[in-house]
């Protein structure tokens, strides 16, 4: 049995961090309705990644959107509303991202629903909180990865504001709601009353930054010193963190003793015995890093330098991390089917209780799908 199971959790969410945290909590055990206007469904059914559709609905949509159900309703309808009110009288949990101000315009805001369900777990998702001049302003992930600072943290000194190429600010915003939801279930647990969580992206995409932004507000707000040589990574860290080409592949090479990781490659590196140095003249310790191990396969390395207990690793594509036996030894990959047979493959909860992997076999539902089913336990 999964821990959250018999929990009904009313999913009002479109695109990704609201999505995702639903993902999570119905891997969890948590039953999942996706509550989705008729015909067109979530907006997210037509945000495609690489032009990629199943069953109508986009391969985004599918990944963050497997394990639930669908209920269609219009929100703008009073006899619709009427059986969202009934749906809501009988669930654990809600949980939404519309702008501030719209579900109190239809009667289903924080108060309303307590008088519904003096239980209920209330969770919304903003893009910055629901005061303020911000508050009505878009919340998408790459707007968020830009005025946060993000964006300043990757790739090399001369390109400038480099993003993500993950929705980085919806997906650990989607962590910090799980999170939030999970300590309402306890809180709930121990008074009995219904609990809200609030959770914005522009908070979550700062707490994921804490290392970042506690270093700048401590070093009298110096701003983030990336390197600009090839494979230049952490903005924080001093050589020889990063990546670094080599005859044949890549290799990363994390934090170390510089000195003992020159004696391994055999390079004089006695000039930089100062630590300080590692960080100011990072840049140009790491070029005389790169020339070294462009002389020999990434595989040469990885076998010289981990016999020596030096951390480093292969920098692998996706073709080569899908050819990893540990990818089938772990289980990593499931798939999923829809209701038409139509098969999937993606990736599976990374959470184990008891030794049992959280694998689900069921895709994303068509919209409306469950609106029979789910009319005949809830609402008739």
């Amino acid at each position: 049995m999964r821990p959250l199971e018999g929990l009904v959790v009313l999913e009002f969410c479109q695109f990704l961090a609201g999505p995702s945290a639903g993902l999570k909590l119905a891997d969890l055990g948590a039953r999942v309705i996706k509550i989705e206007r008729p015909v067109k469904g979530e907006a997210c059914r037509q945000l495609s990644i690489k032009d990629l559709f199943v069953d109508d609905s986009s391969l985004l949509f599918h990944t963050i959107n497997r394990n639930k159900e669908s209920f269609a309703a219009d929100l703008k309808n009073p006899d619709d509303l009427v059986l969202v009110k009934k749906l809501i009288a009988k669930a654990d949990i809600m949980t939404h991202n519309f702008r501030p101000g719209v579900m109190e315009k239809i009667g289903l805001a924080f108060d309303d629903t307590l008088t519904i369900n003096p239980k209920i777990i209330y969770g919304t998702i903003t893009g910055y909180g629901d005061k303020g001049p911000w508050a009505n302003k878009p919340g998408q992930d790459l707007l968020l990865q830009s005025l946060s600072g993000l964006s300043w943290l990757s790739g090399r000194k001369s390109q400038e504001p480099v993003p993500f190429g993950l929705a980085v600010a919806d997906l650990m915003c989607g962590n910090h709601f799980v999170q939030g939801i999970l300590a309402a279930l306890l809180k709930r647990a121990k008074t009995g009353k219904g609990v809200l969580v609030e959770v914005s992206l522009l908070e979550s995409v700062l707490d994921v930054q804490f290392e970042a932004i506690t270093s700048y507000l401590n070093d009298g707000g110096q701003q983030p010193e990336r390197g600009d040589v090839k494979g230049s990574a952490h903005a924080f860290l001093s050589a020889p963190y990063g990546v670094y080409q080599t005859q044949e592949g890549y290799l990363s090479l994390a934090m170390g003793d510089l000195l003992f990781i020159g004696d391994a490659l055999e390079i004089d590196l006695s000039k930089y015995a100062d630590k300080a140095l590692w960080f100011s003249k990072r840049d140009e310790i790491r070029e005389l890093l790169s020339e070294k191990l462009l002389t020999q396969t990434a595989d040469y390395w990885l076998n010289l330098l981990q016999q020596k207990g030096i951390w480093c690793g292969k920098v692998l594509n996706y073709k080569e991390l899908n050819n990893q036996s540990f990818v089938n030894e772990l289980e990593l990959k499931q798939t999923v089917q829809n209701s038409a047979g139509e098969k999937m493959v993606t990736t599976r909860s990374p959470i184990q209780l008891d030794g049992e992997i959280l694998g689900s076999t069921k895709a994303a539902p068509k919209v409306g799908e469950d609106n029979l089913a789910i009319h005949e336990e809830f609402i008739r």
